[in-house]
């Protein structure tokens, strides 16, 4: 039977699962926008795709979050981080998909809401994760920002990798490979920002 995963080893076996995890989830949706981009599927394609990719991050979490907590249910992890995902999805899309309407807000609305929409959409996963593990970890709301955290500085990376490689009339292998390459450092960067944080999770260190 495995050992209970404390400490340092809790951390370093989240980094490298989480990461496998969170990085094969992500060719899911990376695959996906390359091949709908500008088509009218795009949006619910990539809801599913997203969901897809939440799913496969909550597996690889909860395969090594369990050896931490064993009463937390796999599959309401699993189920709260794919809804969160594709939830987050949608907020991230909403600017692209809406652009005509919301430039017609007035800034003293537009820039608010911008605001709100996107704390959620960094908030999303860990608040929905952290709906479960209330239950079985005490004082673990930290949880949600120390996640939120892990997302912005994903992102950042995501985009700051993508962004100058991706370049008008490059061929489908060469856009899905920068995705993917995007995908494999921000996957990194979220599981070690998060493999430090649950291992602060009281009773975890």
């Amino acid at each position: 039977m495995s050992r209970t995963l404390r400490g340092g080893r809790l951390a370093l076996a989240w980094f490298v699962t989480v990461t496998a995890a969170e990085f094969l989830g992500f060719t899911v949706p990376a695959v996906a926008g390359a091949l709908t981009v500008d088509s009218a599927v795009a949006l619910p394609v990539l809801l599913v795709a997203g969901a897809v990719e939440g799913a496969m991050l909550g597996a690889g979490q909860a395969l090594v979050l369990r050896r931490a907590v064993p009463t937390v249910s796999a599959r309401h992890w699993v189920t709260a981080t794919a809804a969160a995902a594709s939830f987050a999805y949608l907020i991230g899309l909403a600017p692209s998909t809406w652009a005509t309407q919301l430039s017609s807000w007035p800034p003293w609305v537009l820039w608010p809401a911008v605001g709100i929409l996107g704390l959620a959409l960094l908030c999303s996963i860990g608040f929905a994760q952290w709906l479960v593990l209330r239950r079985h970890v005490p004082r673990s709301g930290r949880w949600i920002a120390t996640t939120a955290g892990a997302w912005l500085l994903g992102l950042a990376v995501f985009l700051g990798v993508t962004m100058p490689l991706w370049q008008p009339g490059q061929s489908l292998p060469t856009t899905i490979a920068v995705g993917i390459l995007g995908g494999l450092l921000m996957a990194a960067t979220t599981s070690a920002v998060t493999g430090l944080a649950v291992r602060r999770l009281p009773g975890l260190g």
